[in-house]
């Protein structure tokens, strides 16, 4: 990763995330487009860096995440998850990825506003409700579906979905893993508007000019405010999340669950695989 990016030597250049510039609203995107912004271990990295840089930034005040081309993320990449799946000590190492991403994001005191392009699944859809107001065109879907890979959504989803929605409705859609349309999303709260996919970029432009016109310290400061229930359900949270998707990752299941996905199947998962794994050893 080189330091700075063509046109402006304030920016920095990272190989799978977009920086640009406007007056003083940054945009940081996602920029994996080939494969729908899944997210691979060099965006892990790469986002557990820029919501750092965000907030150092002396040359922006409100800051907006999305996605390039017709996904904001797909999630984890498959490759990427085989990968792990394969090889679980890996996954030790890379899961701590997550939990400095999800940090970042709150230490960050200047507005993120979620540009949801698109569908945004997993990971993806962890960073999207971990802005603090999430514009979704009315063609996207939001979704954590861990469980149908065999994993817990350790990495954020269970401490951000019932802050959102209530700790019912969170439960219906983690233990599922089902992906909601955008306006079945707006419609219970999960994300805050659900627009036509033709005027989002009005929509987020009209909101974000609204935050630079107003008084920077009083916004920023009631963000570190509100900020803190989230940092104190995300300190009690997400080690526990860790673990236990670092157990999950070792299960007959997500092995099923992986090669089903690899295969184009349904997984067959069964109570008794990891039982019988562990007999025949």
């Amino acid at each position: 990763m080189s330091n700075t990016a063509p046109g402006d030597a304030t920016l920095r250049r990272y190989n799978t995330i977009a920086l640009t510039r406007r007056d003083r609203l940054l945009t940081i995107t996602l920029n994996r487009p080939e494969s729908r912004n899944a997210i691979n271990l060099e965006l892990h990295e790469e986002l557990a860096e820029v919501f750092v840089f965000a907030a150092a930034d002396p040359h922006s005040d409100v800051i907006v995440l999305t996605g390039a081309g017709s996904a904001f993320s797909a999630g984890g990449d498959l490759e990427h998850i085989a990968r792990n799946a394969a090889n679980p000590e890996l996954f030790d190492e890379e899961v701590r990825l997550a939990k400095r991403i999800v940090f970042a994001m709150l230490d960050l005191d200047k507005p993120l506003v979620c540009r949801m392009n698109g569908h945004a699944v997993g990971l993806g859809a962890t960073l999207a409700l971990f802005c603090d107001v999430i514009f979704a065109a009315d063609n996207a879907k939001i979704g954590d579906p861990h469980v149908a890979l065999a994993l817990v959504a350790g990495d954020g989803g269970a401490a951000i979905w019932p802050l959102r929605i209530g700790l019912g409705r969170a439960k219906e859609f983690l233990l599922t893993g089902e992906l909601l349309s955008a306006a079945k999303a707006e419609q219970i709260g999960l994300v805050n508007h659900c627009v036509p996919a033709q005027e989002l970029d009005a929509a987020v432009d009209a909101f974000c000019q609204r935050l630079l016109n107003g008084a920077t310290n009083a916004i920023r400061w009631t963000k570190v405010l509100t900020n803190l229930e989230l940092k104190r359900v995300a300190t009690a949270v997400m080690d526990a999340g860790i673990a236990y998707e670092a157990l999950a990752v070792r299960t007959a299941d997500h092995r099923e669950g992986v090669q089903a996905l690899l295969e184009k199947r349904k997984p067959v998962f069964g109570p008794r695989a990891d039982k019988h794994e562990g007999e025949s050893r």
